[in-house]
């Protein structure tokens, strides 16, 4: 797929802004979030992609901005965490759309405790969202996903269920990574520039479909339905077009706006 947007690479780097999921986009996944790492190599392209932007690189994931800020320090870039429950602006600034929490911890408590009965599960309490990778253990799917889903309904209109690649999560409800990437559209350096949006999973498909409208790329990564017309193979394929993305903004000269 890369091809088709590879024409579009030398235009200015002042005229687009660049989206990216993290995990299984950026970085290949693990059986736990906690185990991946970034290397320096992809630490520089990001800060090169940033600098030649002026800025307008923002990282959209399922994680928080806090452990986005970890995997990735000293590099620090716009983040929308949790799935756009909370957003870190260009000015560093942060953003959170928090709903009342208390029914959550319930929920953790329980959860804690399944997990502790199947090693194989792996429980992420991000804050205010809640998720369950099931990686390790996909024979357990079958109950885990109506188990959840009665969570979700005691918890009430607050919070939605979430399926993922491998996982279940527990998130507030009206906020997405559409959402997000909405949201920093119209702040400054995203503001008027053409949007790109890379990302392999089904969260995902809520920033796809928004790009869609603003007339954007979407880029879907690896295999399965998506609402994205355009596609990379992997987490390896996404890091070869972003360096060739570099290179040409580079040549390009684009300057921060």
């Amino acid at each position: 797929m890369s091809e088709l947007l590879e024409p579009e690479i030398a235009a200015r780097a002042d005229g687009w802004a660049l989206f990216l999921d993290i995990d299984g986009t950026l970085l290949e996944f693990a059986a736990n979030p906690g185990a991946v790492t970034v290397d320096p190599d992809l630490a520089q392209l990001l800060r090169g992609l940033y600098d030649n932007s002026g800025g307008a690189v923002a990282l959209i994931s399922g994680r928080s901005v806090a452990d986005a800020d970890s995997l990735f320090a000293p590099l620090k870039l716009c983040v929308a965490g949790q799935h756009g429950a909370e957003r870190r602006d260009f000015s560093g600034g942060l953003h959170l759309h928090a709903p009342p929490l208390g029914g959550l911890r319930l929920a953790a408590e329980r959860l804690r405790r399944l997990a502790a009965a199947h090693p194989d599960l792996v429980l992420e309490e991000k804050g205010m969202n809640i998720a369950l990778h099931f990686r390790g253990a996909p024979r357990l799917e079958a109950e885990l996903v109506p188990l959840l889903e009665r969570l979700v309904s005691e918890l009430g209109q607050d919070f939605e269920l979430q399926a993922g690649k491998m996982v279940l999560e527990i998130k507030p409800t009206g906020k997405d990574k559409g959402t997000a990437i909405e949201e920093f559209m119209q702040e400054h350096p995203f503001r008027g520039r053409v949007p790109i949006f890379i990302g392999d999973d089904l969260t995902d498909e809520y920033g796809f479909a928004l790009v869609n409208r603003l007339g954007g790329h979407s880029i879907k990564v690896g295999p399965g339905a998506s609402v994205a017309p355009r596609r990379l193979a992997d987490a390896p394929a996404v890091r070869g077009w972003l360096d060739r993305l570099a290179k040409g903004w580079k040549t390009q000269g684009g300057a921060p706006v």
